[in-house]
């Protein structure tokens, strides 16, 4: 098969072509950047919708500094970001600003994490709150919570309860090839379980300490700021070069097993390449900032739906993520004040009424 065959091949079935330049060139709505041998394809709305989220990010960042007891007028947080030295530095800069970065950067995380396994998946319901990954790392949190552990102790804990879950999905999921179905239905089945092991150790605790383990389910940014966020951060770096391969494979994750052998595609290690990265950036941000549902499951369908692609952008997900947490996060903040709420909970009633969208949308198609 020739390039421009092979190409015409992918566009057919996926929307998004691995082309050769001249065919590139040609497809609308789409420029490409050429990096001396190398060509990158480019979705002009892609980059819009990006600047579009990232101008929204930083005006929620700055609304989210400014909103509080004591209020910071939007003009004072630019001053004191920009180092001007102003009364407001410590409330902005040592109070507020941690827990917005990590908001931020949590946010982002969930919404890649969410691309990447919905891709895999090819379903738009497929998340780590729902195949089991927060929920193995609720259990590994719930018991060393319940059990008298130092507090140090949790988040390596949550960690490895959601890379134990994934392990078990994946090997579940991965006979016959990692097919779509049986991977979304094993998660499935794997956190039922999990979440009724939960419910016990819980039941059979200490009533405090049953409270505490009920918080970190929900999943707050309460208490914590640079430290998780360092966390988090870091381990987006040293993932970054795994991340810019999924965000090059992504482009044939839509294709069937057939034609993806017949480009030269290797379409079972991909997938697994593409759910291990997924899992592992979920259970990772999971165990710094808890159970915060329903973010990796809405960023991922909505960044599709303003880039109008085939399959969610990885970029725009992110932006996106971040985007709906540092609102989440604001708004547990300020609805109730001065109660909080976890931003657990705010994502929750977002995602609930998204999810039974999304569930009497398919039922509509199906009829």
């Amino acid at each position: 098969m020739t390039a421009p065959s092979r190409a015409r091949t992918v566009a057919a079935t996926t929307g998004e072509p691995v082309a050769t330049p001249s065919v590139a060139a040609r497809l609308p709505g789409r420029s490409l950047l050429r990096l001396g041998p190398l060509s990158l394809q480019i979705r002009r709305r892609s980059v819009l919708v990006a600047a579009v989220l990232v101008v929204l990010l930083a005006a929620a960042a700055v609304l989210s500094l400014s909103l509080g007891t004591p209020y910071v007028a939007p003009a004072d947080v630019l001053h004191a970001l920009s180092g001007a030295g102003t009364p407001y530095d410590l409330v902005v800069l040592d109070l507020r600003l941690p827990r917005v970065v990590l908001a931020a950067v949590a946010g982002a995380a969930f919404g890649v994490a969410g691309t990447l396994i919905q891709s895999v998946a090819r379903n738009p319901l497929a998340s780590p709150d729902v195949i089991g990954i927060t929920q193995g790392a609720g259990l590994a949190a719930t018991i060393a919570l319940t059990s008298g552990a130092a507090a140090v102790v949790v988040a390596p804990a949550a960690l490895a309860g959601g890379l134990v879950a994934a392990v078990v999905v994946l090997a579940l999921g991965a006979r016959h090839g990692l097919a779509a179905q049986r991977f979304v239905l094993a998660g499935v089945a794997v956190a039922f379980a999990l979440r009724a092991l939960t419910e016990i150790v819980m039941i059979t605790a200490e009533a405090i300490d049953g409270q505490r383990a009920q918080i970190w389910l929900v999943g707050t940014l309460a208490g914590k700021g640079w430290a998780e966020a360092a966390w988090i951060g870091g381990a987006l770096l040293v993932l970054l070069p795994v991340l810019a391969w999924a965000g090059w494979a992504l482009n044939s994750s839509a294709l069937d097993d057939d034609t993806a052998r017949g480009i030269g595609l290797r379409p079972v290690a991909r997938r697994i390449g593409l759910a291990g990265a997924g899992v592992l950036v979920a259970a990772m941000v999971t165990a710094q900032v808890g159970a915060v549902d329903f973010v990796a499951l809405v960023a991922p369908q909505v960044a599709r739906r303003l880039v109008r692609s085939e399959r969610p952008p990885l970029v725009c997900a992110a932006l996106l993520g971040a985007l709906l947490l540092v609102l989440a996060d604001l708004a547990g903040r300020r609805l109730f004040a001065p109660t909080q709420l976890p931003a657990g909970v705010l994502t929750a009633a977002i995602g609930g009424p998204y999810l039974m969208y999304l569930l009497l949308r398919g039922r509509k198609r199906s009829s």
